[in-house]
């Protein structure tokens, strides 16, 4: 038997590669050949994809053009129909044919032209609509008009606002706000468990109300009732007869602080939400919890009620936003679009939409699926809290103590303002918790870290002259995602 020679390895492996390059490497630069009917049938199926709608009228207009233009020679006249005319009639096909204004006879067409007359003008015998009258003739003039760009409608004009009072009475961050359906006072809640009512028009304090042991983190005020309603960190929901100053009712239920409570318009229940990551629905005369609405993974931080579908909205810091069947106590839809916490939920008293704010941006939405409508991206801090009026102003209150008013319908921002702290405080304590605007529209309420209440108002003396809309469409650009 032969022996095998033997090899080391890097040469049988040279020789797997001298091997493998021999046969593959010989032709790899060479492109593939073209095959003519496949490059046909590719431009044609991607004419019929593309421009299917018009290939055929843009087709049969440019076949009409090109034979009215053989059919008819070009003169040099000197602008008067008699001479086109004539010019059409006497001079061979093709030909140009001189014609002077004095009506001599046309010189050859071969002489060259005379020089100095410059009235006469080349002039081309056959117009787009030349002959269109004629019968037989199905010549139109056909125009592909481009589809128009979508445009980022122009906002409305909102006149500034400036701080117009500040009340302080608190002895801890102010936490809520209500504002009474009459418009004749609004109450707040404050890290110092106090619950504090003020008259609106002169901001004067008009009542106390103590219960709570722990911070007040939400209130609200019945509009069918003479109650107040109120959550704290405390876990408790307690409902005041204000008639009498006293609490009523307690709503025990939650495992952990309540951070966010709404009532609904049309039927006596109430919603609130809290660290237990839950909101809860409880009927406002039994006591009952009548749904456990489950499913968020943290901290419910934001909940609000509407009549029409979807009837209950929450905001978690898991990042998302679910819209409640409130019969059901399920959830209906669940928006993942924020990346970050949704600290804050508003409802447009008008439109059938709400807004969530979140560090990463403001986020639009449409009722009652919960469409994306646009991003409103600029306030960079984390949004504690929204309010919105019914002029389509919306405003944001950041944790930095700076405030956004927006233009609701195109996103624009036409004001922005750091909210001045109470002297004696830190810059630190610069913070906006909760916001609100009165049932007018016409006055905003901040609840802020400097333990004081600030109402603004419109700058009466601003115009579109004084305040122009810096409107810059480019920079606009609506980022869906």
């Amino acid at each position: 038997m032969e022996d095998v020679q033997k090899h080391s390895v890097h040469t049988l492996i040279f020789r797997s590669l001298k091997r493998t390059h021999d046969l593959f490497v010989s032709n790899q630069g060479n492109l593939p050949e073209i095959d003519e009917r496949l490059e046909k049938l590719r431009r044609s199926i991607k004419a019929r994809d593309s421009y299917g709608l018009v290939l055929d009228k843009a087709g049969k207009s440019g076949g009409e053009i090109r034979k009215a233009a053989t059919d008819k020679p070009l003169a040099i006249t000197d602008g008067s129909g008699a001479d086109l005319t004539s010019s059409a009639a006497g001079g061979g096909a093709g030909q140009l044919t001189k014609y002077n204004p004095n009506g001599r006879s046309a010189e050859k067409p071969g002489a060259p032209l005379a020089t100095g007359q410059n009235h006469q003008s080349l002039v081309r015998a056959s117009l787009p609509n030349n002959g269109a009258d004629k019968p037989g003739n199905g010549t139109t003039n056909l125009q592909l008009i481009p589809k128009k760009a979508p445009t980022i409608p122009k906002p409305k004009w909102h006149a500034p606002w400036k701080l117009s009072r500040v009340i302080s009475g608190h002895s801890g961050w102010v936490r809520c706000i209500a504002v009474e359906p009459g418009n004749e006072w609004f109450a707040t809640g404050a890290a110092d468990r106090v619950i504090k009512i003020w008259d609106l028009a002169s901001g004067k304090l008009k009542l106390s109300l103590t219960g709570h042991v722990s911070t007040v983190r939400g209130l609200a005020v019945s509009a069918k009732h003479p109650y107040l309603f109120s959550c704290g960190e405390d876990r408790q929901v307690k409902c005041w007869d204000l008639e009498y100053n006293k609490v009523i009712r307690h709503y025990h239920g939650h495992l952990s602080a309540v951070y966010s409570l709404a009532l609904h318009p049309t039927i006596d229940v109430l919603a609130t939400s809290g660290r237990d990551s839950t909101a809860r629905i409880w009927d406002m005369r039994t006591k009952a919890n009548v749904h456990t609405l489950t499913g968020h993974t943290n901290t419910v931080a934001s909940v609000v009620a509407q009549a029409t579908n979807p009837q209950i909205i929450t905001g978690s810091h898991d990042s998302t936003v679910r819209l409640w069947d409130l019969a059901a106590g399920k959830s209906v839809c669940t928006l993942t679009n924020h990346k970050k916490s949704v600290r804050s939920i508003v409802l447009h008293p008008s439109l059938y939409m709400f807004a969530s704010a979140s560090p990463d941006n403001i986020k639009q939405w449409r009722c009652p699926e919960g469409n994306f409508v646009q991003n409103i991206s600029g306030h960079t801090a984390i949004v504690n809290c929204m309010a919105a009026n019914t002029d389509g102003v919306l405003v944001s209150g950041g944790d930095n103590g700076t405030m956004f008013f927006w233009d609701w319908r195109t996103g624009y921002n036409f004001q922005r303002f750091q909210a001045p702290v109470q002297p004696g405080s830190m810059d630190s304590e610069a913070g906006i918790f909760a916001m609100g605007f009165d049932q007018s529209g016409t006055r905003l309420i901040t609840a802020e870290a400097d333990k004081t209440i600030k109402v603004y108002k419109e700058d009466d003396e601003a115009s579109e002259e004084t305040h122009p809309v810096n409107w810059r469409p480019e920079l606009l650009k609506r980022r869906k995602f």
